[in-house]
């Protein structure tokens, strides 16, 4: 009987603590069309065939699986290596189908793209982007993009 006792007042204490937390949250308001504009954020960045550019729109605890290399990156040291040997591409996206979903202080684009390369050639792929608001800014904080399976 003591240990259903206990449980119930750890239950209600965690319950009491998250309301709590809940109620002091402040929540960046954001739109699907701001989320859409944060890839137009990352896309022009690759633009700049600065890879240090593509890097600052990710967290610093970000990871990066990339559709064009088998390793994830995981710091932004990583993550720039792979942007620096990706942007030789001279690469320019664009989405074809997306479903955002937001909530307070994150959110989730994901869908599909395709990649224009400099010598013409196409690389279709799927994507997820979360996106964390950290510091003021709305950052990528996982990033999953992978060709398609079906040719």
């Amino acid at each position: 009987m003591r240990t259903i006792i206990a449980a119930a007042l750890v239950i209600g204490f965690v319950q009491v603590q998250s309301a709590n937390a809940a109620e002091t949250a402040t929540c960046a308001p954001v739109s699907e069309e701001q989320v859409a504009k944060l890839f137009d954020r990352w896309n022009a960045s690759l633009a700049t065939l600065n890879p240090q550019e593509v890097a600052k729109n990710y967290s610093a605890d970000s990871v990066l699986l990339a559709t064009l290399a088998n390793k994830p990156r995981l710091t932004q040291e990583e993550r720039i290596d792979y942007f620096k040997h990706f942007l030789e591409k001279s690469p320019q996206g664009h989405i074809d189908s997306r479903t955002i979903k937001t909530g307070c202080n994150w959110a989730v684009d994901t869908g599909t793209y395709t990649f224009t390369m400099k010598d013409g050639s196409k690389v279709p792929a799927r994507y997820t982007y979360t996106y964390e608001f950290k510091g003021g800014n709305w950052l990528i904080t996982s990033h999953h993009s992978s060709m398609m399976p079906e040719k």
